[in-house]
């Protein structure tokens, strides 16, 4: 079945939650150590952080979770068109000319756009449209986040071609029981690929950087006022459905696009659940099962077993939408109306 343009997935006028991954070409470790020539380049994964931190202080979009492996990527991204909406011309104008600048200090870090290059955009009705959907634009996001670290590998390396194969794989998330199994398998990464046994020794996972900010707040809540928390570009795990802020929620700090979470629990129950989950997946691994399964299974209506399999193996179950099979099988492709396939072992998984 041919899968279908993502101009069907996703509206550009609609909120939308992706799962995103990229990888290197020839599944080579470009990103870490390489085996052939026996160098590590783990420093690029500083590079991709960087640039995530950058993007989601600028874009119209909320990352949610991410972790950066030695030959791939993944990240979770939602759109935000309604916080680009309630941003004026001049700082569409402003926010994009720090994504793309004209000008770079000598450390290459943007330089705060003149009056006469906000006007360039923000003077023209037409441009500045076409900037406005760029902002929450998620393959505009990863077209430039793939094309700068291509550049920069390709410079130190001495070489030129592709760095990434193709274009980035996207998987619209339509619900709340596979956006939370995708945040686990996302940050569950590392620990499934047999490089670390722990969730706080995850490196360069939104796990890991989200239990920095935990620890460093709770060590020296003098350190928190003069010191930016390690997770400040994610976006909040809670979300409060009931007594929590409706709207656009914009980002009062500007470290991030908004303020709203995506999950209805807190940051220590999601960690109490990613433990939980890492230790049923992880042959070998020390710790005790807890007695019973953590509440929010329950509320999702999932036993251990579905769960497990759904978050071990995500990345397989779902190709193009991800959900349980009645909000996927009301769904149609914006264009052509397609119905969305699902596969059978999902639909079995997800049927309550």
């Amino acid at each position: 079945m041919a899968r279908l343009a993502r101009s069907e997935v996703f509206d550009p006028d609609e909120i939308a939650i992706a799962h995103v991954t990229t990888r290197t070409v020839r599944r080579c470790f470009l990103m870490g150590d390489d085996p052939i020539t026996g160098k590590n380049f783990d420093h690029r994964k500083d590079w991709i952080e960087g640039y995530l931190i950058h993007y989601a202080h600028f874009f119209g979009i909320d990352l949610l979770a991410f972790a950066l492996l030695s030959n791939h990527a993944h990240l979770i991204l939602r759109t935000r068109p309604d916080v680009v909406a309630t941003w004026n011309d001049n700082e569409v104008a402003r926010r994009w000319m720090m994504i793309c600048p004209h000008r770079r200090s000598s450390d290459g870090v943007p330089l705060t756009p003149t009056e006469a290059e906000i006007r360039s955009i923000a003077g023209c009705p037409v441009k500045c449209a076409e900037i406005r959907k760029r902002l929450s634009s998620i393959s505009w996001w990863m077209r430039l986040l793939c094309q700068r670290i291509a550049i920069r590998a390709n410079q130190e390396d001495e070489e030129t071609g592709h760095f990434f194969q193709d274009r980035f794989h996207a998987t619209r998330i339509v619900d709340e029981a596979s956006l939370l199994a995708c945040a686990a398998y996302v940050d569950l990464n590392p620990i499934r690929a047999a490089l670390t046994e722990t969730l706080e020794r995850s490196d360069y996972t939104s796990v890991q950087r989200r239990i920095d900010s935990i620890t460093t707040e709770t060590a020296n809540d003098q350190a928190v006022s003069i010191t930016k928390l390690r997770d400040h570009f994610l976006a909040p795990i809670a979300i409060d459905e009931r007594s929590g802020q409706i709207g656009p929620c914009a980002s009062q700090s500007g470290d991030r696009c908004s303020d709203k979470g995506f999950l209805p629990m807190s940051l220590e129950d999601y960690l109490e659940m990613l433990d939980w989950t890492a230790r049923q997946i992880a042959l070998g691994k020390r710790g005790i099962t807890p007695a019973d399964t953590p509440p929010v299974l329950k509320r999702l209506g999932l036993d251990s077993g579905k769960w497990c399999e759904l978050v071990s193996d995500f990345g397989r179950l779902f190709c193009t939408v991800a959900g349980r099979p009645e909000c996927v099988d009301s769904l149609r492709s914006h264009h052509s109306h397609r119905r969305y396939h699902l596969r059978r072992r999902a639909r079995e998984l997800l049927t309550r």
